[in-house]
């Protein structure tokens, strides 16, 4: 067999601590500063999510009320986000636990193709609230911003059509009603716990 993936030898525990995903996290952020790369921005990313919910035929099942909510929110988020001015740096765009295995080589985050550029809370807007405490220097009220905004992106790819999440379209329902109550915002980890749909 021939692939161009090195393969690291998992845990026999995939169980991460807090410290040590926020330590990671840091550690890929730190790394990524010094990049100088031509990346995406974090608003192209967020452009995706609203084409789908602003096409009616790419997203046949959202309902209208519904599609109003999300475009609002993207927009209203990505608005206050920008006007706090933010130091912004590459990123990997999608850290959350999903995207992190735990090895014998130690933490190594994976799929990186959804790197962009943007202030660091939109990546720490993926990850589980006890991570954050672990996290230095983290602008709160930024990152109350970005987890709507993560949220509400999340909620446009799960009404799309081919979307391959098992549940999706529960996951779609259910991220669209935490959207509509507005903050103070969750954390993706928990409205997947309080929804058991992932």
């Amino acid at each position: 067999m021939v692939t161009l993936w090195t393969y690291y030898e998992p845990l026999s525990d995939p169980e991460v601590s807090p410290a040590d995903y926020a330590d990671a996290l840091g550690r890929l952020h730190a790394g990524m500063r010094s990049l100088k790369l031509s990346t995406p921005n974090f608003t192209d990313r967020v452009a995706e999510a609203a084409g789908l919910v602003a096409n009616s035929d790419r997203t046949p099942a959202l309902p209208d009320t519904d599609r109003e909510i999300l475009m609002n929110a993207l927009r209203i988020r990505v608005r206050a986000i920008a006007d706090r001015g933010a130091a912004e740096q590459v990123l990997h765009g999608e850290p959350h636990p999903g995207n992190l295995l735990n090895t014998r080589g130690g933490l190594r985050f994976i799929d990186l193709e959804t790197c962009c550029r943007g202030p660091v809370e939109f990546d720490l807007a993926h990850v589980p609230a006890n991570v954050i405490e672990y996290y230095a220097n983290v602008d709160d009220e930024l990152l109350g911003e970005c987890r709507g905004l993560v949220l509400a992106m999340v909620a446009a790819w799960r009404w799309d059509p081919e979307d391959q999440l098992p549940n999706g379209r529960r996951a779609a329902r259910e991220l669209v009603s935490v959207v509509r109550d507005g903050p103070p915002w969750p954390t993706l980890d928990m409205v997947w716990r309080t929804s058991a749909s992932w």
